[in-house]
Order: C-alpha cells, then structure tokens, then sequence
C-alpha cells in the first residue's frame, strides 16, 4: 500500500502537468512571497522593541486579503494561501509581542 503510494507520487512529479505548473507564476509567485514569513519568524528572536507596530499591522491586513485572493482565483492557489496564513500568523503573533512589551 505504501508502496503504491509513493509511486503515484512519482509519477505526478514526474509528469508533464507537474512540470507544466512549476514553469507558471502560479507557482513561482507565491515561493517568492515565503521570504515575508521567514522574516517574521525569524525576527522573533530579536527584541520587541525594533517591533514596527505599523508594519505589522499592513502586513496582517496584506496577509488577509491575499489569503481571500488565492482562495476566490481559480483555479485556487493553495500554495500562496498557505503561505499567507503563516505570515499571518507570524505577524499576530509579533504584535502580541508588542502589545506585551509595551504595555508591562
């Protein structure tokens, strides 16, 4: 059984529609967009204080409506929503860190 599977997962990433869609910016948009999560996490090791509490707040409603976007587009771009759910959420929680250090 785990055998068939992992066959037919090779034989997807070996097939012309896989290769097809790693060719489109359906998926290259949305691989260059991971950068905005991996700041944010990594930036929770660093102080709260260079916390910009503007920034964090564009960067959430940014992360919501590209969320809504690549769930509307069809078809829908699962790779870019997940991306900005990770964002989203390493953004709220960056200002709850900020929110913590402003207010103790």
């Amino acid at each position: 059984m785990a055998g068939t599977i992992a066959r037919k997962a090779i034989d997807h990433l070996k097939s012309k529609e896989f290769r097809d869609y790693l060719m489109r910016f359906h998926f290259w948009g949305p691989v260059a967009n991971w950068g905005l999560p991996i700041a944010a996490i990594t930036d929770m090791k660093k102080s709260p204080e260079i916390i910009s509490g503007r920034m964090t707040f564009a960067l959430c409603c940014y992360s919501l409506l590209f969320m809504r976007f690549a769930y509307k587009v069809q078809p829908r771009n699962w790779l870019l929503f997940a991306c900005h759910l990770t964002n989203e959420s390493a953004q709220l929680v960056q200002a709850s860190r900020l929110i913590k250090y402003k207010h103790v």
